[in-house]
């Protein structure tokens, strides 16, 4: 064999080889992008099944311990890796303002005493976490079985807890004796003839000329005598 056919046949094993190499390549990248793909696909889809088995429950404390339960529990969540089946503690509560003295000020008032709220998946290991934290006395549910809150329920919780507008608090009622703190009829006194707590109003009958007329007032207009 002459010695330029043997170049030649040299140089065509070389271009079989580099050809070779670069199917090879390709396959290992599809591979890859494929291996890739599934496990995307597989941790959407744990993802998915997570939110799907993701409840509230509501879990009954020692009365006052509510804020130790919590501290309890999200300490136990995180030395006992839990993160994946607990994933929040609540503990319900909404603003109100308090008018006191002529005074306001804003005060978190617990919308359920004795209960805290718990987002959770769950299973046996995350009911004993739970159940077995200290303050805790037991699920709220039929029998031995805790039970979610229905997912409406849980939204409203939620909305509550959210830091909106605060409430007024009034404690004041029907008959009491106030004397108004402003507006046109400051330093009148009067009983309180109605109270309408959703448009925090409050009907105070005065005496002006000698007869007794219903004025409507803010619930910030009056203090208790």
């Amino acid at each position: 064999m002459s010695e330029e056919k043997k170049e030649v046949l040299k140089q065509s094993q070389e271009l079989n080889e580099e050809v070779k190499a670069q199917d090879e390549g390709a396959v290992a990248v599809t591979s890859s992008e494929s291996l890739e793909s599934a496990e995307a696909l597989q941790e959407g889809k744990f993802q998915e099944d997570s939110n799907e088995l993701k409840k509230w429950y509501v879990v009954h404390t020692l009365s006052g311990h509510e804020q130790k339960v919590k501290n309890n529990l999200l300490k136990r969540i995180e030395t006992m890796n839990m993160k994946d089946k607990i994933f929040n503690v609540l503990i319900p509560t909404e603003e109100e303002v308090e008018i006191k003295n002529g005074k306001k000020r804003i005060v978190q008032r617990k919308i359920f005493p004795g209960y805290v709220l718990v987002e959770m998946i769950m299973s046996d290991d995350s009911w004993y976490v739970v159940r077995n934290t200290a303050g805790v006395t037991g699920f709220v549910g039929s029998g031995t079985k805790p039970l979610p809150l229905p997912d409406e329920e849980a939204k409203q919780f939620l909305k509550q807890s959210s830091g909106e507008a605060p409430r007024r608090r009034l404690t004041l009622k029907t008959g009491d004796k106030v004397r108004i703190t402003s507006g046109p009829f400051v330093e009148f006194y009067g009983a309180i003839q109605e109270v309408n707590p959703e448009k925090e109003k409050i009907k105070v009958l005065v005496s002006i000329f000698g007869r007794e007329t219903p004025v409507e007032l803010d619930y910030g207009q009056v203090e208790k005598l």
